[in-house]
């Protein structure tokens, strides 16, 4: 398996330059001038390094952070990208992963809603509703199954989630739809979401919804991929990375 080649690594790449670049953001180092936070292997089949944490920050964003983690003797190759808003905004965070393991390709895009959707048909008609052509595309590609997840991490994204396992022409397919995807994130965040949208909702109210919601997306309990970080880059790493993807902005 060849990182540099690797269609999860292309797509990875291409979704974090374009952020980077349209934002102009600037990139947090360690205090040695690597990556924000190096990760290195902890299983004796393979020593050294397997990847790192990025993190980028600059405004309209509060930050966007990367994991990549390939582990050539597990024929793992995964990349994440998570941008995030600030937490006292409606506008949702945009998120994608990209992942090898062995022969089967793998993907997961989604908008992360900031609102209830349940009870603000309006901010869903406004901030969602327009992906619909694009998540119906992305769901009838050929080569798609679905992704084994659970009801509570159905639950705390959105409908218009894209989560699918995926055979290489199939996951090649795809990257159209999350350009459609990260389209529609860019034009939110210029225009903002309307005061109608909002329904009165506060500052203080969003803020305290992207806390609860951020933790029960990153937690070892629902989503059991960080029982498999954990030992293999181990547990100061790995509550590491999920501190750092629950932080919220002032």
């Amino acid at each position: 398996m060849s990182e540099a080649l690797s269609l999860p690594k292309a797509l990875h790449e291409k979704v974090l330059n374009t952020i980077v670049d349209k934002f102009s953001l600037t990139e947090e180092l360690s205090a040695d001038g690597e990556a924000f936070l190096p990760l290195f292997s902890q299983l004796p089949m393979h020593q050294g390094s397997v990847g790192y944490m990025r993190k980028f920050t600059g405004n309209p964003l509060f930050q966007v952070v990367t994991s990549s983690i390939v582990v050539p003797a597990l024929q793992l190759d995964s990349h994440m990208v998570f941008a995030f808003t600030p937490s006292d905004s409606a506008v949702p965070h945009f998120t994608v992963d990209s992942v090898c393991a062995g022969e089967h390709h793998a993907f997961h895009l989604d908008l992360i809603p900031r609102m209830d959707l349940g009870s603000q048909l309006t901010y869903m008609n406004e901030v969602f509703l327009p992906l619909t052509e694009s998540w119906e595309r992305g769901s009838s590609i050929e080569g798609l199954s679905r992704a084994h997840l659970s009801p509570r991490q159905l639950g705390i994204m959105s409908p218009w989630m894209l989560a699918n396992r995926a055979t290489e022409s199939a996951f090649e397919e795809i990257t159209a739809v999350v350009d459609d995807y990260l389209e529609h994130w860019f034009s939110l965040l210029e225009k903002g979401v309307s005061a109608e949208a909002l329904n009165g909702v506060t500052s203080e109210e969003l803020i305290a919804r992207d806390a609860r919601n951020k933790f029960a997306i990153f937690n070892a309990d629902v989503d059991p991929v960080w029982q498999r970080i954990a030992p293999l880059v181990g547990e100061e790493a790995a509550s590491k990375q999920i501190e750092t993807l629950r932080a919220i902005s002032g």
